[in-house]
């Protein structure tokens, strides 16, 4: 009855919706539908890996190599749901997977014609979005499906016990549940699933091959942004609405005191930078837009502020700054991943909202190589003592870099378990 229900109202917003849709400019309606997708009878037994947004992104492309390199034959295909996130697919993995392709809505109909399109013997979900249409329907067509770097916010755990009968009969469909730890695996079987499917495997983006900035790449960043060889970047990344103010009324006081101080903010949704340009602006900072930085006719100045509108270049950029602060800690949703600037060897400074990353923030403290800040006050303070103690800095920022690299080895036990499911069909 629910998957019925859930079937009907799918097909209500798609009939609602449709007149509308298909009158607006730039939509992405064929995609979202499938409709850009046709049958291939002649492909089979492909391995479908599937990511939300950039970070699941991220966190899968080491995944699909693994996955490629290790069955070369097999016809391996990667779908993504939002835009953003297949730009870094696009950059990052094309001629490493077989084929990209745009993840349709959940719509029986979309669902139907992107089965046929991939005709997968086995389908990856990489640490959620998860649709209860597809994964009936591939289960009725025995797809294994199968959960890799699995992760259960308190707030999504929330959700699943309070409407437990719903989430169990999804998460049945799925064979096995690979989850970054172990809070992650106990919050699964507390919504009630067989423990013998959900295993702790770690968190494979510890797995990715984590390439320093060397000397002459620093040369051509710093000459791309305009940047002087010697100046202290602070960068804040992945910055949210109510964070873009704090950080920038944060190094406005900083200023005053390290007049070398200079800023790099990258906010996580990139239609953000004009709002970001415009507190810059009221707060009296001379502010310059990445994308302006391309053109022959663009500023000649950098400015106080660089405000980094573009795809895929933070987490070269990272490798730039002196510390780090990572968004969406600082405002209640939950934070995001904190390896990046840690890999680089550099202190890395959060807010107290992380429980998308509970384990990770935590061990990164614990290891010394970041600082949970409370307020801007606390930031204003911690700043302060990282910018006039090189020695601290440095110190800090070997030890992030050591965490990262200490707890890689979660790709290989994911490889482990994955491997009995892909090779039954060689």
């Amino acid at each position: 009855m629910f998957l019925f229900l859930y079937n009907f109202a799918w097909t209500l917003v798609v009939i609602l919706t449709l007149p509308i849709l298909s009158l607006s400019k730039g939509h992405r309606l064929p995609e979202r539908l499938g409709l850009r997708l046709t049958s291939n009878p002649s492909r089979g037994r492909s391995i479908w890996i599937h990511a939300l947004s950039v970070g699941e992104v991220i966190s899968a492309m080491p995944l699909a190599r693994a996955i490629k390199s290790k069955y070369p034959s097999r016809h391996v295909i990667f779908t993504v749901k939002t835009e953003q996130g297949m730009k870094v697919a696009l950059k990052e993995l094309s001629g490493e997977v077989d084929e990209l392709v745009p993840m349709p809505v959940d719509f029986w109909w979309s669902v139907s014609r992107i089965y046929h399109y991939i005709r997968p013997s086995v389908l990856i979900l990489v640490e959620g979005d998860i649709w209860p249409g597809l994964l009936c329907y591939l289960e009725k067509r025995g797809v294994k499906i199968l959960l890799v770097n699995g992760r259960i916010s308190p707030r999504t755990g929330k959700h699943y016990r309070r409407f437990g009968f719903i989430v169990r009969r999804i998460f049945n469909r799925i064979e096995l549940c690979l989850m970054q730890s172990k809070i992650d695996r106990e919050r699964l079987i507390k919504i009630g699933i067989d423990p013998h499917k959900v295993n702790k495997t770690g968190n494979i983006k510890f797995d990715r091959a984590w390439r320093p900035m060397e000397a002459e790449e620093r040369k051509r960043w710093q000459a791309k942004l305009k940047l002087q060889s010697k100046e202290a970047i602070w960068l804040a990344g992945s910055t949210h609405e109510g964070e873009n103010e704090i950080i920038l009324e944060t190094f406005k006081r900083l200023k005053e005191v390290y007049p070398g101080l200079y800023l790099i903010i990258a906010p996580r949704r990139i239609e953000s930078a004009g709002s970001v340009y415009r507190v810059c602006t009221e707060m009296g900072l001379d502010a310059v837009l990445r994308s302006e930085l391309y053109a022959d006719t663009g500023p000649s100045s950098r400015g106080d502020v660089l405000i980094l509108d573009t795809i895929g270049e933070l987490e070269r950029i990272y490798g730039l700054a002196r510390v780090s602060f990572v968004g969406g800690s600082m405002v209640p949703l939950g934070g995001h991943n904190l390896l990046e600037p840690a890999s680089f060897g550099q202190p890395v400074l959060f807010g107290e909202y992380t429980y998308n990353f509970q384990l990770m923030s935590r061990d990164l403290e614990e290891a010394g190589g970041g600082w949970r800040v409370k307020n801007s006050e606390d930031l204003f303070v911690k700043m302060k003592i990282l910018l006039s103690d090189n020695e601290l800095l440095k110190g800090m920022g070997q030890k992030a870099r050591e965490f990262v690299l200490k707890n890689s080895g979660a790709m290989d036990r994911v490889m482990a378990h994955l491997k009995g499911y892909i090779k039954t069909d060689d």
